[in-house]
């Protein structure tokens, strides 16, 4: 279908499948997938969230992408044009609502951790690690935690940064930037893993990976895995919607998705391999949880030799990681506000970005001013992580594949898709049925 008129397209299908795939590679694969591999007993998380994002996270995704073509307008607009030309109740509208209201929402606090790996770029930059041991480093994320100014600034920088690329459009901003960033970021990657091939611990965090520990599976790790696989391809936040919305019809959705999740997941194991060698290599907790990338691999990088070169690609990798989320983040509430108020572009993003920066004020004076303002034992930050993940992304995840499975018009899904009578009966059963109950499970556990 032609784009709608006004609507922006994207100019190549690969510049949509990089965009994408940067959306989908954020903080997520870098930082929280290294992490959770650890603390989830290797192999075995790693063997269960494979499974979760091609049974689960990929008819998601095309659902996504599929509502948004359909559409050609913002996530909210859609989900009103395309219940009301299925005789729908136009209560469905409140799955773009919900998506649009989470990206702004979990932008203002990614923000604030985008800032933190620009401050630590600086600081690997300039040797700030070097014969620093746990006690030290630890203390000094600590004390830049408990510094507003210092993070109000990192936090306006990354903000700034994120607002500059968005408001210069699809074409020339959004897949301008994927163009460019992708690259470096797998460029980046590729030099951390080589030296980890060479670090001593590169075998030892291989095993790790993918040597599955199954005594180690349970109730818990699996949800851990769905949950993760759910998250990282930017699912039920708007963003691929309003990416759909930018897409003509001749780009296959089924073989961009299987790009987009070969690639997302490609990263997120290369960091692994990337983060785990040098963990082992020096003797470290792979465990480490949150703390693995911003406590546990500095003391790493300020007792090895280039440990200030290696340091500061890293941080930069997930300095980079982090903008191609943020700006994919930003994007559905510019689409929403472009189509919906009289605001331009430009704008739109100025007014999106400041209402961000503003609530992510919030989010990082959690960690110090406002440390004792509590909602149900959680502060601010920890509060729109918990609202957004546990409940706010599963609903609008939920809703849109079971818009498309159920309530479009399935001849046209099918022909859109590209499917036989078997590939479709197989679509029909991962999305009627297979996704929306992992989705449900997901939900319930939260809960």
């Amino acid at each position: 279908m032609p784009g709608a008129p006004g609507h922006a397209q994207w100019s190549s299908r690969m510049g949509f499948v990089l965009a994408a795939t940067g959306s989908a590679v954020g903080l997520g694969n870098i930082w929280k997938f290294p992490y959770m591999v650890g603390q989830s007993g290797g192999g075995a998380f790693v063997a269960v969230y494979l499974a979760c994002i091609l049974l689960i996270g990929v008819p998601i995704l095309v659902s996504e992408w599929l509502i948004g073509r359909r559409g050609q307008k913002n996530p909210i607009n859609t989900m009103s044009q395309l219940a009301r030309e299925n005789g729908r109740h136009r209560s469905w509208a409140l799955v773009g609502v919900i998506g649009v209201l989470a990206a702004f929402l979990i932008l203002s606090f990614y923000s604030v951790i985008g800032g933190w790996a620009l401050a630590y770029t600086g600081d690997a930059a300039s040797g700030g690690f070097t014969g620093l041991d746990k006690t030290a480093i630890g203390a000094a994320f600590e004390s830049f935690l408990a510094g507003p100014g210092s993070l109000l600034g990192w936090h306006s920088g990354f903000m700034l940064l994120t607002v500059a690329v968005v408001a210069m459009g699809v074409s020339g901003g959004l897949e301008r930037a994927a163009k460019l960033l992708m690259p470096a970021l797998a460029l980046i990657l590729l030099i951390l893993v080589g030296y980890g091939i060479s670090s001593g611990g590169f075998g030892q965090a291989a095993q790790y990976l993918f040597n599955p520990d199954w005594s180690k599976l349970n109730g818990e790790v699996v949800l851990a895995a769905l949950g993760h696989a759910f998250f990282t391809l930017s699912l039920g936040m708007g963003i691929m919607m309003a990416y759909g919305s930018y897409l003509g019809e001749d780009v296959s959705l089924l073989r961009a998705a299987s790009t987009v999740v070969a690639f997302d997941t490609a990263f997120a194991l290369c960091a692994g391999l990337a983060i785990f060698p040098i963990v082992f290599a020096n003797g470290l907790d792979p465990a480490a949880g949150p703390g693995l990338v911003f406590v546990t691999l500095p003391i790493a990088f300020g007792s090895i030799a280039g440990g200030v070169l290696l340091g500061t690609l890293f941080f930069l990798l997930l300095s980079f990681a982090a903008l191609t989320s943020s700006i994919s983040l930003l994007e559905p509430v510019v689409e929403t506000l472009e189509e919906r108020t009289p605001l331009n572009r430009l704008g739109a993003t100025a007014v999106a970005g400041l209402a961000t920066w503003a609530l992510g004020i919030g989010a990082l004076l959690s960690f110090n001013v406002w440390g004792d303002f509590k909602v149900a034992g959680l502060n601010l930050f920890d509060l729109l992580d918990y609202a957004t993940s546990k409940f706010m992304l599963p609903l609008a995840g939920l809703g849109a594949i079971v818009f498309a499975a159920w309530k479009l018009e399935q001849q046209g899904v099918r022909a859109e898709l590209g499917l036989g009578r078997a590939g479709f009966g197989v679509w029909t059963l991962l999305a009627r049925y297979v996704a929306p109950i992992g989705i449900l499970v997901v939900f319930w556990h939260n809960l």
